[in-house]
């Protein structure tokens, strides 16, 4: 019993020391990048009712939910996705409200899922959220200021890969597929399964031309050029509309300046059928997924009763930190940590460390009982910056 307590249940870890450290710091270096653009921090409940995640507001499978009841019977859950309870939360204090709401946060989310492949249950997420701008200017600035976040924090060689949800649901209309087989398609099409995905399309009779026009967005993916093959294969407006749009974003961003971190992928869908625009993941080397993940979701705030476009995006900041300690490019976090060990004169020791906290060092004052390189050993393991002694 005693050895079974200091273990943590599968899918969860705990974080100290210098990982820790680092962590903390590619937080503020990311959340800085996102104050600048103007966003303002909202913090939203660790658990809601099971309803802002059901599956009409098209979210998280149920049977990955962290599920528990309080006393008066309601069935809530762990949050395992921020953007629903910011767009409840929006619906419920800014009803009213018709200029854009530019939200940023962080916080823990739960996932109980089976199928970990080195992926926590817990981790840490931070992201931003546009509400109420359905515009290009909108869809840029969240991409642009994902990039330029991902910098501040550090990471240099990765890409943002651009889709566009409605190119891939125009398709499915023009070729008449009920929800059903378009869900089952989206899987095969997001996994990349193409075998999967046209013994799916042959069983249910879609006609040939349409089978090979869906099938074909797999190998739409790439530098700008891309977009003018998607556009010749679309074969409805809505499709073309959506690569329209696509070239307007990108136009946007060139004026950011960030064009060089953008490529295109038109077979990009989401497990999260909120989405109905432009989609976006980013991804970098020494990752095992994407890092960060966002896109347009203009119907979501209309079902908790506020209807609103909005767009917004959310990082993986475990999978970031990770990333950038892979690459050995993990940022530096300021260091003004110090131990200071005494032998006698408590007094004299108590003075100094007020000195040396007044100037704005993190003082810790020890007695010496040990030789001075364990002490030393113990800095270091423990991120402090130099051992003094007196």
């Amino acid at each position: 019993m005693g050895k079974r307590l200091v273990h943590t249940p599968e899918g969860v870890r705990d974080i100290y020391g210098k990982e820790y450290v680092n962590k903390q710091n590619i937080q503020k270096l990311f959340g800085d990048k996102l104050h600048s653009y103007g966003y303002q921090d909202i913090q939203t409940p660790t658990f809601e009712f099971f309803d802002v995640f059901s599956r009409e507001i098209g979210t998280t499978p149920s049977k990955e939910l962290y599920k528990f009841f309080d006393k008066e019977g309601n069935t809530l859950v762990l949050r395992p996705d921020f953007t629903p309870s910011i767009a409840r939360c929006a619906a419920k204090y800014f009803m009213e409200e018709s200029i854009p709401l530019r939200f940023c946060y962080q916080g823990n989310n739960f996932i109980n899922t089976t199928d970990l492949q080195g992926k926590l249950k817990e981790t840490t997420q931070m992201g931003a959220e546009l509400l109420g701008d359905a515009s290009p200017e909108a869809d840029a600035e969240m991409i642009a200021m994902l990039v330029e976040s991902l910098l501040n924090s550090g990471l240099r060689e990765f890409q943002v890969s651009v889709g566009q949800i409605d190119y891939f649901k125009g398709l499915c209309a023009h070729a008449q597929l009920d929800e059903e087989t378009e869900f089952s398609l989206r899987e095969f099409i997001s996994n990349r399964n193409e075998f999967g995905a046209q013994e799916l399309l042959l069983d249910k009779k879609i006609p040939e031309r349409s089978i090979e026009v869906l099938l074909g967005v797999n190998s739409l993916f790439g530098s700008c050029e891309i977009l003018d093959k998607a556009q010749e294969t679309a074969d409805n407006p809505q499709s073309r509309k959506a690569v329209e749009r696509l070239r307007q974003v990108y136009e946007l961003l060139k004026i950011y300046g960030v064009d060089q971190y953008i490529s295109f992928d038109l077979a990009m869908v989401s497990k999260y059928n909120y989405y109905t625009g432009v989609i976006f993941n980013a991804y970098t080397y020494q990752a095992g997924s994407a890092i960060a993940k966002g896109g347009r979701y203009d119907n979501l705030l209309e079902k908790f009763g506020k209807p609103a476009p909005a767009t917004g995006f959310v990082v993986m900041i475990d999978d970031l930190v990770t990333a950038l300690t892979r690459q050995k490019i993990c940022p530096e976090p300021e260091n003004k940590n110090l131990l200071l060990l005494y032998t006698a004169d408590f007094g004299n020791a108590v003075a100094r460390a007020k000195e040396y906290r007044e100037q704005g060092y993190s003082t810790v004052l020890m007695r010496q009982e040990h030789p001075e390189e364990q002490y030393r050993k113990y800095a270091d393991d423990n991120n402090f910056l130099k051992v003094i002694s007196i």
